[in-house]
């Protein structure tokens, strides 16, 4: 899905939310205590350790993203991007984390797990705005 699709997708269901529940843009954690995006100690783990395996650029930022599509509605997105005069920073475990602010709405208070146990394995998403999500939880709706 190219960036003008997701914007237009991501602007549609704004429209749709009822004007009571927008919430204010959350400040970066810069600015604030507020820290809407976490990781855990085993995401962040992770997220070196893929960093390091495909040598990445140190300039690269992990991005963190919602996109149209899932069997829930909207799908998290997870990668390494370059930051944007646009894009809102947060740090957490010592990573640097990027959001388009268009996302926060949608992702404000997230928490990325990466669980590695026999009966599960993979970035998980921890969404207190998600009114439901599906079985793999990989896509979620508001």
């Amino acid at each position: 899905m190219s960036e003008d699709n997701l914007d237009d997708v991501i602007a549609s269901l704004i429209d749709d939310v009822d004007e009571e529940e927008v919430h204010e843009p959350v400040q970066s954690k810069e600015k604030s205590d507020l820290v809407p995006v976490s990781l855990t100690n085993r995401a962040a783990k992770q997220i070196r350790k893929i960093r390091e395996s495909e040598d990445l650029d140190e300039g690269l930022y992990l991005r963190v993203a919602v996109e149209g599509g899932g069997c829930s509605g909207l799908s998290y997105k997870l990668g390494f991007d370059i930051r944007t005069d646009e894009d809102e920073l947060f740090h957490s475990q010592e990573l640097d984390i990027i959001v388009d602010p268009k996302h926060l709405m949608y992702l404000d208070g997230i928490e990325i797990d990466y669980p590695d146990g026999l009966d599960a394995r993979g970035f998980t998403f921890d969404n207190p705005n998600a009114s439901e999500s599906c079985g793999c939880g990989s896509s979620f709706a508001v």
